[in-house]
């Protein structure tokens, strides 16, 4: 299977990784969580090149991702904006920096902690269960294919 083609399996991840697979996609993600928002900016804070920031922030914007936003009229300069749907990937930048500090952190510590604003407090995130509130542990959980799977799974085979 090509690349390309990974989207179009009939799995999350592989969707998922489809838009989101590669170093620098997740980094500008987490560079617009911290207020990044203009071209020049992302290119200076990544060390990017300009034509791979060009194309991700791009595939960002046509995903739905990142909206652009003129900030100077006359010369087309463009801000890059978060919607609901790149708002909505912060539990995975979250599970991803959680598990990076517990097993990479090289005896240094956490480089950022987070604080919850509701209550004020530092906190560590973590999955639970959405029915019984329960931390999630990977051999509590079975996964079971639904009929969208097969439906899927049916589409890719050559007829």
């Amino acid at each position: 299977m090509k690349w390309d083609d990974i989207g179009q399996q009939p799995c999350s991840i592989a969707r998922a990784l489809s838009v989101l697979g590669d170093r620098w996609t997740m980094l500008i993600i987490r560079n617009a969580f911290m207020g990044i928002r203009r071209f020049d900016d992302f290119q200076q804070n990544l060390g990017v090149t300009r034509h791979v920031l060009s194309d991700r922030l791009k595939r960002l914007v046509e995903e739905g991702i990142l909206t652009k936003v003129a900030y100077v009229e006359r010369q087309e300069r463009f801000e890059y904006r978060l919607t609901q749907k790149g708002l909505d990937l912060y539990p995975i930048l979250l599970a991803m920096t959680h598990w990076a500090d517990q097993y990479m952190d090289q005896g240094l510590g956490s480089p950022v902690e987070y604080v919850h604003q509701a209550c004020g407090q530092k906190f560590k995130p973590v999955l639970v269960c959405s029915c019984c509130a329960e931390p999630i542990q990977a051999k509590q959980v079975k996964p079971i294919f639904t009929q969208a799977y097969y439906i899927a799974l049916n589409q890719l085979k050559p007829a």
